[in-house]
């Protein structure tokens, strides 16, 4: 964070399709284009939802990763196409929140996350569980939009 007029230098999103998510990319655009920042985007493949078969079959993960890769370049568009000077893209595999907490953000040498958290019902009323993960865990900065 530059100390002169509290603005970010590298601003990191995780993305994927849902609503919050879009709403953090927005707000992390928005945030770039006034700051002049890097916007540093990431979207994390997670094994998780593959069945053992899926996994154990190199040709199932690399094009998972192929399409998550080429998905990622639309959201480099738009963010070019908004304004966003600086853009760079990092793809991660396993638990999104740990990973973005343990390595991309390490990575990225990011000094703002942003995240979207959509509310949820019972104990997790505030924060999606890779939300709080996030929140709880991460060594900078983190904007939560809701």
């Amino acid at each position: 964070m530059s100390k002169q007029n509290n603005t970010f230098e590298r601003v990191l999103v995780g993305v994927d399709d849902s609503t919050d998510a879009q709403l953090a990319f927005r707000y992390a655009m928005h945030r770039c284009i006034k700051d002049n920042s890097t916007l540093i985007i990431t979207s994390i493949l997670e094994s998780g939802d593959m069945n053992v078969y899926q996994a154990l079959t190199r040709d199932y993960v690399h094009g998972e990763r192929k399409d998550l890769e080429e998905h990622m370049q639309e959201y480099r568009k738009v963010a070019l196409d908004a304004g966003v000077q600086k853009v760079e893209l990092m793809i991660g595999e396993g638990d999104p929140g740990e990973t973005i907490v343990k390595d991309i953000i390490p990575a990225a040498k990011a000094d703002l996350l942003v995240i979207g958290s959509l509310s949820k019902k019972g104990i997790r009323k505030y924060f999606g569980s890779q939300a709080a993960y996030m929140a709880k865990y991460s060594p900078i900065s983190i904007m939560i939009i809701r």
